[in-house]
């Protein structure tokens, strides 16, 4: 049996090219790879993960806390806007690893509603071996380029994300 090519996208762009002369085919060369490895990636990080012992979820939560300095503790607001998810999701995340002892709610102040989530000891130390664990592996899937490449490959995905981020945030139409 034959596995299929690595990369596509050459494939398809002159696929496309034949039945439609004069189509716009130079995204595929860009999104297509993107896709693919976003794909690759983000199916090695849950096997990753697995083998540290935590899901993407519980560490964007501890990974969050953690990235915000001492006390290392944030409001419930504040972790939804960083996590870039709902105040729902965030109470989920909180309750499943507050059930886990990695996390700790506190009220702000008598007679506030604000509640803060703070970093126990036990999630300090997991989000640094999970942490440390993911980005060592994931160190090694950039190696095969030069410090200079993954320089401007950062470059050129940033300036990528901006303008996706703007153009996407009105939607298709603009």
């Amino acid at each position: 049996m034959t596995q299929p090519p690595i990369d596509r996208a050459e494939e398809i762009a002159r696929a496309w090219r034949r039945e439609q002369p004069g189509l716009p085919v130079d995204s595929i060369g860009i999104l297509t790879r993107i896709h693919h490895a976003a794909k690759l990636l983000a199916d090695d990080r849950r096997r990753t993960l697995s083998r540290v012992g935590m899901d993407a979820a519980t560490l964007d939560l501890l990974s969050t806390l953690r990235r915000s300095g001492p006390p290392y503790r944030l409001s419930t607001r504040e972790l939804a806007d960083r996590c870039l998810i709902t105040p729902g999701a965030v109470t989920q995340r909180v309750d499943r690893a507050q059930r886990e002892e990695l996390v700790r709610r506190l009220d702000a102040r008598p007679g506030s509603r604000t509640v803060l989530v703070e970093l126990t000891p036990d999630g300090h130390r997991a989000v640094e071996q999970a942490v440390g664990g993911l980005l060592t592996h994931e160190q090694g899937l950039i190696e095969a380029l030069a410090p200079e490449e993954r320089q401007e490959l950062a470059r050129l995905l940033t300036l990528l994300l901006r303008d996706l981020n703007d153009r996407t945030r009105a939607g298709p139409a603009g």
